[in-house]
């Protein structure tokens, strides 16, 4: 069984299969995906983190399978109806969808018409009928007729024969293949209205009368209408050209009469049976199939939904790190006050606040009175805006304590509040912050997501970040699964100072749980800070194997051993032993030293038990220990007086910050409370597959403003400085047809307004 499923795995990621059996003992054996990534590259010959994900994935799925077989199996065998020729189909079904169109004439059910048919003798009918064409149904219908048995004339025999043919025709699992296969191929999705929705529906408008190919329909556009429909404003449908076209019969119908060699020439039998073919295809497989690729287009869609918001989610995880330095954090409001918040450079709250300079109390010279005594008595050097409302008039009042007060040398920025709300009301806020009002936790929380976004967002539900599209509509369980693994991921790329992590991030660290990341915690509370790595197998419930996944991803700095504050896994330490023996050096004298390290031959230092990938990574961990794989940190400067959409002009050249990229383009803050949506023909002079490959969260970029719609409160970019501009909509327009415009980003447009129209239709599917 197991070798199947390694080679299975081993096709599909062009690996060989002995690589995958390696991994998969490994995962068996408790590893995890970064562990294993990071320091078992000789063991899987060298998978990475992206194959190793899909490699877990599939082995789930595979293991799922082969156990279910093995339960068809024994079902059908245990009927005494499992013929050679069925084993060994249903030993080479390679899905769970292909295995039960198999088992499904062998699958206990309810009693159907059909086998209330078989039971009252008409099964020889059916097969004869079927068989012999050039028999007459009315004609040996007749030879049938038992009132006894509920055969009460010669209609109700060939109901009944019917009913047998229709279920067989159901379930033959070769043409229930062939049909969706061509359902696949020529099968289209259909969008309508509901009668009678057309005023609650109209942020639906453009999918009232809509279809697109099913095999090509995108996420995003397949996801919408999936909402339409469940909000009761659409019906949803998947016709072929035929249908749509009023073509009497379906070619469907031409599939089931050529599987069993059925044709229409004037035989006596003919006409029943094309109609048996009709009645079969109406009732029994329509339906079903239809449902099997609404099914299947909701899972691609949901997949690919739950591809960007990962993708996302790591862009902003792994965004710059303003690093160690004392923050006052900015929670905006105006009728409630901007709510303030001044930490340490290491995250530890030093004071609290609330100021209100805005409506009603409109106490300006008092906010920055109380910012400027903040700022001078905890050595602040960085204001972190959160970039809700209020935030462009809190802005306002940091440019102008920076300006009346220049002696401060504090700077401004505005980052993303995201999940600051979910953070402090959360049962982690509440123990971190016991004492503190529930608003003041969310400047707290601004200000710590600025010095390391990472270590602070790993505090909220990945979920909660929103950076993803139709987040709502997917499968929670499936999305959570995702979006953990990019947390994990993200957390040990990145590595753990093990003296200054929260639990909440140390739960992340690979090999580590809530349990044991509080029992650290407490640990360094109980003992104080860790001198070294080996110090952690003293915390409690940290076994060997714990520790063996955890280690190399503990940062221990300034401690007792240089190397607890690299990469390199303790275990691995041994290595560095014998080149610092052959080098006549000490630790401190080999890190950091470039020249010596480049010179070094790894293969001299491999063994039996560290490989040569192992031995470049300890080189390279060496040259510079800790490094951090985040970009350096910059910012965005929003442009003065620009604070509201009115202020937006067709034409302006505007620095700005991604925040969330979809597959139809991606949106940038650009610091009048609405992103504006560069759209995916928009990015680039050059065809864009994926708005990924030119733009990311969290990046800076200067967009220019093609048109701005205040009524619907909608701003249409361009990274493409030569595009023509459109003035301003005083009211909104309706956008163009769907059948006119939904292949759109197949070609860069031409200068003008289309990237407009196409910004008011793109933007209603996010």
């Amino acid at each position: 069984m197991l070798p199947t499923i390694e080679t299975h795995i081993a096709q599909e990621l062009s690996v060989h299969a002995n690589q995958v059996a390696a991994a998969v003992a490994l995962f068996d054996d408790g590893a995890t995906v970064p562990f294993v990534a990071r320091y078992r590259k000789e063991v899987t010959g060298g998978l990475d983190d992206t194959q190793l994900r899909y490699l877990k994935e599939r082995l789930g799925y595979l293991r799922e399978l082969e156990e279910r077989r093995a339960a068809v199996l024994a079902s059908i065998e245990a009927q005494g109806k499992l013929s050679p020729e069925l084993r060994a189909d249903i030993a080479g079904a390679e899905t769970k969808q292909r295995l039960e169109d198999l088992y499904l004439p062998y699958k206990p059910k309810r009693r159907t018409k059909a086998q209330i048919a078989r039971e009252a003798g008409l099964g020889p009918l059916a097969e004869k009928l079927l068989g012999d064409p050039m028999l007459a149904p009315e004609v040996e219908a007749a030879a049938f007729v038992n009132p006894e048995q509920g055969v009460a004339d010669v209609k109700a025999a060939l109901d009944g024969a019917r009913q047998i043919l229709m279920e067989q025709f159901a379930e033959e699992a070769a043409l229930i293949e062939k049909l969706r296969a061509h359902l696949r191929d020529n099968g289209r999705v259909v969008s309508r209205l509901i009668e009678g929705k057309e005023a609650e529906g109209q942020k639906f408008r453009d999918w009232f009368e809509f279809d697109e190919a099913w095999k090509s329909c995108p996420s995003h556009r397949a996801l919408a209408m999936f909402r339409g429909r469940n909000e009761g404003v659409l019906g949803l449908a998947i016709k072929l050209p035929e249908d749509l076209a009023g073509t009497p019969g379906s070619p469907c119908e031409g599939h089931i009469a050529a599987h069993f060699a059925l044709r229409e020439q004037g035989r006596p039998g003919d006409r029943w049976m094309m109609d048996t073919v009709r009645w079969a295809w109406k009732v029994k497989l329509s339906l079903r199939l239809e449902l099997d690729l609404m099914n299947a287009l909701f899972e691609r869609a949901e997949q690919e939904a739950i591809r960007v918001f990962a993708s996302n989610l790591k862009d902003l995880l792994l965004a710059a790190p303003a690093g160690p330095k004392a923050v006052i954090g900015l929670d905006p409001g105006i009728r409630t006050g901007v709510k303030v918040a001044v930490v340490d450079r290491t995250g530890r709250v030093l004071d609290t606040a609330v100021i209100y300079p805005h409506e009603p109390r409109r106490d300006w010279n008092g906010a920055l009175a109380t910012l400027a005594k903040l700022a001078s008595k905890h050595g602040a050097a960085l204001l972190s805006i959160g970039n809700g409302t209020a935030s462009r008039e809190t802005d306002k009042l940091a440019a102008d304590l920076m300006r009346l007060q220049p002696e401060l040398g504090l700077a401004k920025v505005t980052v993303s509040e995201a999940g600051a709300s979910v953070y402090s009301a959360s049962e982690l806020a509440a123990r971190e912050f016991p004492e503190m009002d529930v608003s003041l936790r969310g400047a707290v929380s601004i200000a710590r997501r600025l010095q390391d976004p990472l270590a602070e967002l790993v505090k909220i539900e990945p979920k909660a970040i929103g950076v993803g599209q139709y987040q709502h509509d997917l499968g929670q369980a499936k999305l959570g699964q995702a979006l953990e693994a990019v947390v994990e991921d993200c957390v040990n790329a990145v590595g753990v100072d093990v003296n200054t992590a929260s639990a909440a991030l140390l739960t992340r660290v690979s090999g580590l749980n809530s349990t044991l990341a509080n029992q650290i915690v407490m640990h360094r509370d109980a003992h104080g800070p860790f001198a070294n790595r080996e110090a952690l197998k003293q915390v409690s419930r940290l076994g060997p194997k714990t520790f063996e996944l955890a280690a190399g991803f503990l940062r221990v700095p300034g401690g007792d051993n240089p190397l607890d504050a690299s990469s390199v896994h303790p275990e691995a330490y041994s290595v560095v032993m014998r080149i610092l023996a052959d080098l006549k050096l000490n630790v401190q004298g080999l890190i950091g030293n470039t020249d010596v390290l480049k010179r070094l031959d790894a293969g001299k230092y491999v063994d039996e038990r560290f490989g040569l990938p192992t031995v470049r990574d300890i080189l390279k961990e060496l040259e510079k220990p800790g490094r951090d794989p985040r970009p350096a940190f910059k910012t965005a400067t929003f442009q003065e007086g620009v604070h509201d959409l009115k202020d937006l002009k067709p034409g302006m050249q505007l620095e700005g910050v991604v925040t969330n990229v979809t597959n139809f383009g991606a949106f940038v803050d650009i610091g009048v409370h609405q992103d504006g949506l560069v759209h995916i023909s928009a990015l680039s002079e050059k065809f864009v597959k994926d708005p990924r490959d030119v733009v990311k969260a969290g990046d800076i970029v200067k967009v220019k403003v093609l048109e701005v719609d205040i009524p619907r409160k909608r701003v249409a970019l361009t990274l493409r400085m030569q595009d023509e501009v459109k003035p301003s909509r005083p009211e909104a327009k309706t956008s163009l047809s769907p059948a006119r415009t939904k292949n759109f980003a197949k070609q860069p447009p031409s200068a003008g307004g289309t990237l407009a129209d196409a910004f008011n239709r793109a933007i209603k599917r996010t």
